[in-house]
């Protein structure tokens, strides 16, 4: 692998006068975590460090840490349906500030047999002209029985071997074992068949044959076909690999007014159920909510119930990034004889003078998962998604965002996002919540206001009997905090009390300019995200952020 270089924020050679307003923002965020220079340095995860909220002593005292900007979910000539080179998508990431990204093209026999290959060649080429990017090579999996799923591995030298053999051997669209497809029927067969497909890839990770392998569901209410049973069935077969999903979704300027059409919706959210979807769920999870996934946007409901049973389950949120809005660039012509099959490639773009069809925005020009690490490289970004280091955010909203929770009693810093807090039933323990503020105006230009914070609380019960259940009746918002026209970094102190039971905090704020009783009703969500009217969804004027859980377990409960 061609030598890496730190971030351009994070390098101490590069002047704060190179720097934009963002970049000395977030190289004083660095500087406070006392990450900066050396101490940052390129290299691996800091896995004990990440370990150590895990510790069997009450209390927890996790790392101070630096986030990282990335996307998951990128796409480019070597998806079907996709039109840009590598090179654009790398640096369109570089010019809206992403640290990190995963190229996950859509599996096909053309991908397989030919794009994997020339792909990963890419990828290297793409490494060597972009040193201050992380960038992972991926597949965009057709899960037997249901949606999409992001898998990548770490950089080494099985890394396109892996992600081939897995295409070949478990991909639905592949085997026929998913929706339109012969095989769609038996359900039990593709059900069971992507379960031992996140089995597989987790031996693969113990065999030591790559590194890192992580996988992630991809836009999980789009069609419906993504049940609780088998989210859960995922998770459970290997909680190390599957880390959770797509709290919001790609294609988040697809309902922008006067673009798409009067039907649009933000994420292409725009179907209604089929024969393969789960009839459990309402008409109403077929929306995005703010953005975001109705699983995620609803509290107490699809993501609050998995996380009820006190196991975690991870979101992010990213571009989906196939054909950006109002580009105008289109898909180049075949030369005779090729197709996408005998090739495992598109051909290079065209640019046109007249803005083309599109629903997505660039990487990082909207969406941004943030992974929180303590130390730079390919594997901390993995080592900090498998410990639910992340927090989200839509239209830049924020710079900056430092959670913790601590024992009134304990002189540390606490435990973090996806971290456990082991307390003593009574105990006071109080949840600080860091926010920076937006420094500069984001790409709409927009100087983004977070108006308010929003604390939610759940009872953690344990393994639920109804892996089809989606409520988690004791969770709700607990508390909102008003933070309109606070500037710069400021600490809210939330006094919590350990009851008798465990629970979980997570955190969710807006822009506040768009927000109804949640759809659990105003007892359990007075102010949340609501849907857009169709063809009518400014994604910049209804912007969100969401933090992933911090368990705190109460002894003897």
């Amino acid at each position: 692998m061609n030598e890496q270089r730190l971030p351009s924020w994070a390098d101490p050679t590069v002047k704060p006068a190179d720097l934009d307003a963002q970049g000395v923002s977030r190289r004083g965020l660095l500087r406070r975590a006392g990450l900066f220079g050396a101490a940052f340095a390129l290299g691996s995860a800091a896995t004990p460090a990440f370990a150590s909220s895990e510790k069997r002593g009450f209390g927890g005292d996790d790392p101070r840490l630096a986030y990282l900007v990335g996307d998951h979910h990128v796409h480019s000539v070597y998806s079907h349906d996709a039109k840009y080179t590598f090179s654009q998508q790398a640096q369109a990431a570089a010019r809206y500030g992403l640290d990190w990204m995963v190229f996950n093209e859509h599996s096909n026999f053309g991908h397989a047999y030919y794009g994997a290959e020339l792909e990963h060649a890419e990828i290297v080429k793409a490494r060597a002209e972009n040193p201050r990017q992380l960038i992972f090579q991926g597949l965009e999996w057709y899960i037997p029985a249901a949606e999409h799923c992001t898998v990548f591995a770490a950089p080494g030298p099985h890394e396109t071997d892996l992600l081939t053999q897995f295409e070949l051997a478990y991909d639905g669209k592949l085997l026929g074992y998913t929706e339109g497809s012969a095989g769609a029927a038996d359900t039990a067969r593709n059900e069971a068949h992507a379960v031992k497909a996140i089995k597989w890839l987790a031996e693969q990770r113990r065999s030591g044959y790559v590194d890192d392998v992580l996988v992630l569901a991809n836009h999980p209410l789009r069609l419906g076909i993504d049940s609780p049973h088998e989210m859960r069935g995922w998770r459970d077969a290997a909680p190390e690999i599957m880390i959770g999903m797509e709290g919001a979704p790609g294609a988040q300027g697809a309902a922008l007014p006067g673009w798409r059409g009067a039907t649009s919706i933000r994420g292409e959210y725009e179907n209604k159920p089929s024969a393969q979807s789960w009839s459990g769920y309402p008409t109403d999870a077929y929306l995005t909510y703010g953005g975001f996934d109705w699983a995620t946007a609803t509290v107490g409901g699809l993501w609050d119930s998995m996380l009820a049973e006190g196991s975690l389950f991870s979101i992010t949120t990213n571009s989906d990034n196939h054909r950006t809005v109002f580009d105008t660039w289109k898909n180049g012509d075949w030369p005779a004889g090729q197709n996408f099959d005998n090739t495992g490639r598109l051909p290079d773009p065209v640019n046109t003078d007249t803005p083309q069809p599109g629903s997505d925005f660039w990487p990082g020009e909207f969406s941004r998962t943030h992974v929180g690490v303590t130390r730079y490289g390919y594997r901390a970004v993995m080592a900090g998604l498998r410990a639910g280091r992340v927090w989200v955010d839509h239209g830049h909203l924020l710079d900056g965002l430092d959670v913790r929770v601590k024992r009134d009693c304990d002189p540390g810093r606490g435990v973090t996002l996806g971290g456990r807090l082991r307390v003593r039933k009574g105990e006071r323990i109080t949840l600080y919540v860091t926010v920076t503020s937006a420094s500069r105006a984001n790409p709409q230009g927009i100087l983004p206001e977070l108006a308010h914070v929003d604390v939610i609380r759940g009872a953690v019960r344990g393994p639920v009997s109804d892996r089809d259940g989606w409520k988690a009746p004791d969770t709700r918002v607990v508390q909102t905090k008003d933070v309109s026209g606070r500037k710069g970094t400021y600490t809210l102190r939330i006094p919590l009390t350990a009851g008798d039971e465990s629970f979980y905090v997570r955190l969710r704020g807006s822009d506040g300019k768009r927000h109804g009783a949640g759809y659990l009703g105003a007892s359990v969500d007075p102010h949340g995200p609501i849907p857009h009217e169709p063809g009518n969804g400014d994604p910049w004027a209804d912007t969100w952020f969401y933090s992933n859980p911090v368990f705190v377990d109460v002894a003897g409960s």
